[in-house]
């Protein structure tokens, strides 16, 4: 199998106001353009096997839902809503709405995130509150809430996450009495023949197009496929599709070109008096760590599986830490513009109300307009946590950072700024969406 370094593009995008950086005022702190070297190698014909399987319905327990179903380039690699729907639903992005023969008992607890940059080295915890992380102690080099059986043969942690969705009721494996995959999930059977893993691996084996690929790809017997296997491709695929280092940002980085003023205002606000690159640090404009923002909850929370309802704690469900109470990981701004709504609920479908809200948390938790929520129609308690006054102090005194108001002039320069991040090349994709898929499902389009 030929490994194939991934040309770097360095595209530098026509976009309105670039020029030349010479002579240009740059803030201090910036930092280091990407570069090939932080990403792996990739092979792109296991890509190529991934991106059929991302966009194939034949992983979900109903074959009803895809990866894509909540990760589509069409919504910056996520799903333009709030909460979004998995099984249960029908459509996609915002247009998506309940399907009446087989409505979903509630809402995907939290935003679904963009998945740019994810292969890149330096990602080494995913989810918003980072419950699987790189961790080379242990025996499968990973830490998740999994247990260590089901930890163990994945190539890559961002290989590992895709264990949770296709196990999850709410987003692909349906109800448990609707299909074999949810009655696995069900019952514990997880790992071994005849657990959900093992189930969904029998689907794609016995499809011949699929056979032949991973036949090529890993040299497997349709047999010895595994579930593993198809998150390792999954994963290479993800990797390629949505490297974003092609923006106007990475173009000014490098010294190539220079901001348009208001970005380049935004640019210093950033870097300087906002304090934003404190926590949006690095190239990839994240710290991988958790913060407490007094972000808003609607909808279910993250709740344990006995449980209807919960307030959304973020990292303390993790590490049972009281300092660690509704704090969520720093999510990369590559793309920001592209992948509202935004927060671990996505509670704000402006991007200019969300920076304020982060420069004054108290106030912007108080003063939180519902009407920023993109929410399909559902007969769900959306509001149970804001519209509870404990509730909402307790989020609140979990806030460490003091307040620094932003006036609008800041507030459009920051945008101004952040739009810079913007990749065409990424929000393309690079094999982009596939005309058909060999189970010969629907592929997701809008």
């Amino acid at each position: 199998m030929r490994a194939i370094r991934l040309a770097f593009l360095g595209l530098i995008c026509g976009w309105a106001g670039l020029a030349s950086a010479e002579g240009a005022a740059r803030p201090a702190g910036l930092p280091a353009p990407v570069s090939e070297a932080d990403y792996p190698t990739a092979d792109l014909a296991e890509a190529a096997l991934g991106q059929l399987l991302f966009y194939d319905p034949i992983l979900s327990g109903n074959r009803e839902v895809s990866c894509a179903t909540c990760h589509h380039p069409d919504f910056g690699t996520s799903d333009g809503l709030s909460l979004g729907l998995g099984d249960g639903g029908a459509g996609l992005g915002p247009d998506r709405v309940v399907d009446p023969d087989n409505p979903p008992e509630q809402r995907i607890p939290r935003n679904s995130p963009a998945l740019f940059n994810l292969g890149a080295k330096e990602f080494t915890v995913l989810f918003h509150d980072g419950r699987i992380e790189v961790e080379p102690s242990r025996p499968s080099g990973l830490r998740t809430p999994m247990g260590t059986e089901m930890e163990q043969g994945f190539a890559s942690l961002l290989s590992a996450q895709t264990m949770f969705p296709v196990l999850s009721a709410d987003e692909m494996a349906g109800h448990y009495s609707e299909n074999e995959v949810a009655q696995a999930v069900r019952q514990g059977l997880i790992t071994g023949p005849g657990g959900a893993w093992d189930l969904l691996s029998r689907r794609v084996a016995a499809i011949p197009a699929y056979a032949e690929m991973f036949g090529t790809v890993y040299g497997l017997a349709p047999e010895e496929i595994g579930f593993t296997h198809i998150s390792d491709a999954i994963a290479v695929f993800v990797d390629v599709e949505w490297r974003s280092h092609s923006a106007p940002f990475d173009a000014w980085l490098r010294g190539e070109a220079e901001l348009p003023p208001l970005a380049a205002e935004g640019a210093a606000l950033f870097y300087g008096e906002a304090g934003c690159a404190e926590c949006h640090a690095g190239p990839f404009l994240t710290d991988h760590r958790f913060h407490a923002m007094g972000e808003v909850q609607l909808g279910p929370g993250k709740a344990a599986r006995f449980e209807r309802h919960a307030r959304d704690i973020g990292r303390m469900r993790v590490t049972g830490r009281q300092e660690d109470a509704y704090a969520f990981r720093t999510p990369s701004l590559r793309n920001v513009a592209a992948t509202a709504p935004y927060g671990h609920a996505g509670a704000y479908s402006d991007l200019g109300a969300y920076l304020a809200h982060h420069a004054d948390p108290l106030a912007g938790l108080a003063g939180y307009d519902p009407g920023q929520a993109v929410l399909p129609d559902l007969a769900v308690e959306d509001w149970r946590i804001m519209d509870d006054d404990a509730e909402r102090q307790a989020i609140a005194a979990a806030v460490r950072r003091e307040a620094a108001p932003l006036d609008d002039d800041r507030i459009a320069a920051l945008v101004a700024f952040l739009d810079t991040l913007t990749d065409p090349v990424a929000l393309g994709g690079r094999l982009g969406i596939p005309a058909e898929v060999p189970s010969g499902l629907p592929v997701a389009r809008p």
